[in-house]
């Protein structure tokens, strides 16, 4: 399974990518994340359903100091996901 979502809220400069990155990888996910210049969080992480859905359950909650107001489901990202779970820049 796949999991592409948006995070929207304070999740730029604030340990975003690495606290997705080290969750991710935890959870023994592959996939990516990325800053986009909208301010947004980009996620790719592919999956059990199981795990995918800690994942998103802990992007929701993201690390002390950011605040997610929304996860917006995007369209499975159809590339090669990164295993180990990777920062893109």
């Amino acid at each position: 399974m796949r999991l592409h979502v948006l995070v929207r809220g304070r999740v730029q400069g604030v340990g975003f990518r690495w606290f997705v990155r080290e969750t991710a990888r935890g959870l023994g996910l592959a996939g990516w994340v990325r800053n986009r210049s909208d301010g947004t969080v980009e996620v790719a992480a592919e999956g059990s359903v199981a795990l995918l859905d800690r994942l998103r359950d802990e992007l929701r909650k993201g690390p002390p100091g950011a605040s997610v107001t929304v996860l917006e489901d995007l369209e499975a990202d159809d590339r090669v996901h990164e295993h180990p779970f990777g920062i893109l820049r």
